[in-house]
């Protein structure tokens, strides 16, 4: 979908009773699997093909509002932020049915070459698909 932040990835998640920790609400690590989904779609939808060849170098994510089981669902929506030479960052958040921000925050992803094992730069065509999702491209 695009918006104000551009082309944004969203993915829907059910919550099931293990997904809740001893006080009732979403354990923490589970915010990171739920971004991690949304993330993956962003690029995937952007770049139109079914391997992302990126790894994770850092992600900082604050926790605003606590989610429980009875909330049933939540989204997790992602964006791209900047694309680097070698590298781009990402936008996400966790949001609620009624659009309460739960989570949110930054990812940075390498471009990663699986035969070298090291990091690649991002070829003239993978940056153009990735630039076109920005709020500015349009």
């Amino acid at each position: 979908m695009t918006t104000d932040r551009g082309h944004v990835a969203r993915v829907p998640i059910l919550l099931r009773n293990r997904d809740m920790d001893t006080l009732g609400h979403l354990n923490q690590s589970l915010y990171h699997v739920f971004i991690e989904e949304a993330r993956t779609a962003v690029v995937l939808e952007l770049l139109g093909k079914g391997v992302v060849d990126y790894v994770l170098a850092r992600v900082e994510l604050d926790h605003l509002e606590e989610v429980r089981l009875h909330d049933r669902e939540v989204a997790a929506e992602s964006w791209i932020e900047r694309v680097g030479t070698k590298s781009l960052s990402i936008g996400s958040r966790v949001v609620k049915l009624d659009g309460t921000v739960v989570a949110q925050g930054t990812t940075v992803l390498v471009a990663w070459d699986p035969e070298a094992r090291g990091s690649r730069t991002i070829g003239d065509e993978e940056r153009a698909a990735l630039l076109a999702g920005l709020p500015d491209a349009s």
